[in-house]
Formats: structure tokens, sequence, C-alpha cells
């Protein structure tokens, strides 16, 4: 092959992986991607804090900007052009449905339905939730000591939530993403367990000798707080909910990979999307037909690209392409 036939190819790739990081809300800071530093890091274990999606499919990138002219002279020329506004969307289908692939998916608040208590009366995003219960110390990611009574109102298999109490504060809440902005007259003391992202899956119970949780991954909010006015409880949930409508709009980092056939890869580095519109789901026949009789259903994703402020020179940007050549290839 000659260096020029070389040069002209472009790269060969599966699919887009998809992964998202938590922008910081209160202090406005989304998590950086450093490409040079980090580019190399297995597809299936990506650098903290960037959360792994899978495979999505249909991946689009649709630019925004528009580009004015300067006009001078009789008649008018173009002098120079300018750039009026920077705008971008990212649109693609999730491939699977999880907790955080339906937050994304969604316009607003997602929420846990917390398991009800007995007799409570019914409600569309859950019901009076059956009470939290304690953790005790020597907790981890993966550990949730509590007196054997509390281990036993749980099962293995069941997903659970781990947050502290609301207690009147208002603001970005959930651990360790904003799960929802309270302005004021929540009355729900389980509310923060009830947007938290901070769940997992309980994966056996003990209640004799050292009683407790072991959970099936890591909790993504780290080592629970046990004492203090931060304490953290548990509660079950049976699945998830999101709405339609309201204020609150997720906000979170974005990285797309393209890897090619020789190695290369492709980078879209997002720092700051938020989901544009509501919640919107799509089909694709399994069978080779539209309208046969089995179909996927997959999550409709739509981001507005928000735009940041380059510290290297400060030009105010949406996204950074960036590439990685193939070892050894000719640049």
């Amino acid at each position: 092959m000659t260096a020029t036939s070389y040069l002209a190819a472009a790269p060969v790739v599966r699919r887009v992986r998809g992964y998202f990081a938590p922008v910081n809300r209160v202090a406005g800071l989304p998590v950086v991607f450093d490409a040079a530093a980090l580019g190399g890091f297995g597809l299936d274990a990506p650098p903290a804090p960037w959360i792994g999606l899978g495979w999505i499919k249909d991946f689009a990138r649709v630019s925004g900007s528009k580009v004015g002219s300067v006009l001078t002279g009789v008649p008018a020329g173009v002098l120079e052009q300018v750039r009026e506004t920077v705008e971008a969307e990212v649109r693609f289908h999730f491939l699977s449905w999880t907790k955080l692939t339906m937050a994304l998916a969604t316009g607003s608040q997602h929420m846990n339905l917390l398991v009800p208590a007995a007799g409570a009366g019914l409600a569309v995003d859950g019901g009076r939730a059956a009470a939290a219960v304690s953790i005790q110390s020597g907790a981890t990611a993966t550990l949730l000591p509590m007196a054997s009574v509390d281990a036993a109102k749980f099962t293995a298999g069941q997903m659970v939530a781990v947050d502290v109490d609301y207690a009147g504060q208002v603001g970005f809440v959930g651990t360790p993403v904003a799960g929802a902005y309270v302005r004021a007259g929540v009355t729900d003391v389980d509310y923060v367990r009830r947007v938290t992202f901070n769940v997992a899956r309980v994966a056996s119970v003990a209640t004799t000798g050292a009683s407790g949780l072991t959970l099936a991954e890591a909790l993504p909010g780290g080592v629970p707080v046990t004492s203090g006015s931060g304490a953290m409880k548990v509660q079950a949930l049976a699945g998830f909910v999101d709405r339609e409508g309201g204020s609150f709009f997720q906000e979170w980092s974005g990285l797309f990979v393209l890897e090619g056939g020789q190695g290369e890869r492709i980078f879209f580095y997002y720092p700051r999307l938020q989901s544009l519109g509501g919640a919107v789901e799509a089909t694709a026949a399994l069978d080779g037909k539209r309208g046969g009789t089995l179909e996927r259903v997959m999550l409709s994703g739509v981001f507005r690209a928000l735009p940041v402020t380059d510290g290297l020179d400060g030009e105010r940007v949406v996204c950074f392409r960036s590439f990685l050549p193939a070892a050894g290839s000719l640049v």
C-alpha cells in the first residue's frame, strides 16, 4: 500500500460507544476528558467518573452554529466572517434500558419507585414508601451493615436506593449526581431517595452475625455516610419512573468513542449536554420487516450541547473532536 492510499483510507468502525459523567451542578463544572492522557483507556473500563453505557445506535451530530458576514463598501462586499451563534445537538438510540439511560433519555427528574408501605395509597410516582433503615458503621461501597431486624426486610436480587432524608433543603439534591432541584414545598422525607442515582442491586442478605446487605455492584456515590446530619439510609425500590414535563433538566458530560479496525480512535467530547425535549422511544423490527411480531423498543436520546470557555485561549466551544492515529501509521 502506498503512502498516499494509506493516508486516504478512512477509519472503519463498528459502532459508537457512549460514556457519560455527572456535571457538578452547584459549581457548574463539567468533567474534563484529556484525550492525550486518557485516550488509551479500555472501552469496558472507562476512567472515573465516566460511566459506560455500552453501544449506542444511530449516533448523529448536528451543528447549529451560524456564521455571519461583515459587509463593507459600495456596493457591499464581505470583509470578514464572524461566528454569530455556537450550538450543537447530539442524537442517538440507547440499546439498553437502565436507570441511567432512562434518566438521560428524559427531559426532567428521573425517579425511583420505592417499595410502598403496607396500606399506602396509590400515587403515579410511588405512594408512601416503607420506612428507610439506618446503616451502621463499617460500611463500604458494596457492604451495608445494619441491624438484623432491618436486614430481614430486604431480599437478594432487590434494588435499593441509598441517600439522606429530605429535611427541607433547597437547591440541587442527590448523591453523587444532582437528581432534582428543589425550590420549596416538598414534604416527603424520602424525596432525595426517590431522585437519587445512588442505587444498586442486592447480591446477598445476612441476618445473623455481621448482618447487612452485600451489593452486586459498588454504589456510584462510594462509601455511604453513616453518622451526623448527612447520614444515609436505605430503601428498597421496585423500578423507575419519569415524567413528561417539569422544570428540571438533566445535565451531563458526554464522551463518544469510535474505534477503528487498526486501533485508531475518534473521540467526541461534549463538556455539557442537557436533555432536549421529552421522553421518546423508537422501535426496530427484529424479524426484518416493519410491523412484524417482534420489535425492539429503544430509548431515544436527544441532547443540546451547552458552551464552555476553553481555558487555553478563552474561546467558547461546545465540542472537542480528537483523533488518535493507529500505532505506526503515517501522519
